[in-house]
């Protein structure tokens, strides 16, 4: 069921409703980058004739990091291999899509203070675009300390972006999303001024939106995470879902759909990021199935076979963009 308005339920609460993988997941292998870490990676997409991720990349030690575009080397089954005639970028946590037929590329700028000991003192997520990967080319930013902006093509041409302020009424961060005429409309302003979600976290949780897949109904289906985080300072990642009508608000409520114990055991960069996984991307296959592709506890990327979580979102009546009606 889909309405404008729901009464939202904690981290809790939705995990009592979900129901853990009955097959763990599966740990991806990177080359070409060394020992450092790869993790937070997008889903596997088709650029040239081979299949490609886009990872963040970064000593186990730094928060300084690259995105780096690693190719198949024996279809997605991997392992991945970084490309060096691809460029990168110092960036974090990439996303990718298309619009116009032009590739999409965002990813999280961070600021540092000055030596000798540089600290995070913000971040902003900024935006690629380029007819091939070897011609992403800067074109926008998104305002400071907002994470998050997700960008997607509408049936009728024009474009939904997501964004994630924080701070909204005593919300640790909401969703907030809008429907611009195109991409060129874009500006660092108008991210300020999306209509805002205050029904999907408590205010003490938090969440954004990670990749938005276009529906056969016209439905958008959100694929994000929610956060929390416990009396002794841990954070707590979980994958979760939604749908969206993109024409009149209208939504479900959230589920999640994977959790770090549905991976292996492994290394976390820091005590408090052990129950952390970021839901990068979602491949739709054959029979129900899908495969989410994971960074989990901020140091691997996994990837786990489970039920499409948008196939009850496509039983949903189709929606027609406003200006067709």
């Amino acid at each position: 069921m889909m309405k404008t308005e729901w009464t939202p339920q904690t981290c809790e609460e939705l995990l009592r409703n979900y129901r853990p993988a009955k097959i763990q997941g599966s740990r991806l292998q990177f080359e070409g980058v060394g020992d450092k870490d790869v993790y937070n990676i997008t889903a596997p997409f088709w650029n040239e004739g081979q299949w490609y991720i886009a990872g963040r990349v970064e000593e186990r030690e730094s928060e300084d990091s690259e995105i780096v575009f690693f190719k198949a080397k024996q279809g997605k089954d991997g392992p991945w291999l970084c490309d060096p005639d691809l460029p990168r970028f110092r960036l974090q946590d990439p996303f990718i899509t298309k619009i116009n037929n032009e590739w999409i590329l965002g990813g999280v700028q961070l600021q540092f203070s000055e030596e000798p000991e540089p600290k995070i003192e913000g971040w902003k997520t900024v935006l690629y675009s380029g007819s091939t990967l070897h011609e992403l080319t800067h074109i926008k930013s998104g305002p400071w300390n907002m994470k998050d902006i997700r960008l997607t093509e509408l049936t009728d041409g024009s474009v939904g972006f997501f964004s994630r302020p924080f701070g909204v009424e005593g919300h640790i961060a909401v969703i907030g999303f809008n429907v611009i005429k195109s991409f060129e409309e874009l500006s660092e302003t108008i991210f300020l001024y999306a209509h805002l979600f205050r029904d999907q976290f408590v205010k003490e949780e938090w969440g954004g939106a990670n990749e938005i897949h276009m529906l056969a109904n016209g439905i958008l289906g959100v694929l994000g995470h929610i956060s929390q985080r416990d009396e002794d300072g841990r954070l707590h990642y979980h994958a979760m879902a939604f749908a969206l009508n993109p024409w009149t608000l209208e939504k479900t409520e959230l589920k999640i759909i994977a959790v770090r114990s549905d991976f292996p055991p492994g290394p976390a960069k820091r005590p408090d990021l052990v129950d952390v996984i970021f839901s990068g991307g979602l491949t739709r296959e054959e029979q129900g199935r899908a495969l989410l592709y994971v960074g989990a506890s901020d140091t691997e990327a996994y990837r786990i076979d489970i039920p499409d979580p948008f196939l009850e979102y496509e039983k949903l009546p189709v929606v027609v963009p406003i200006s067709s009606v």
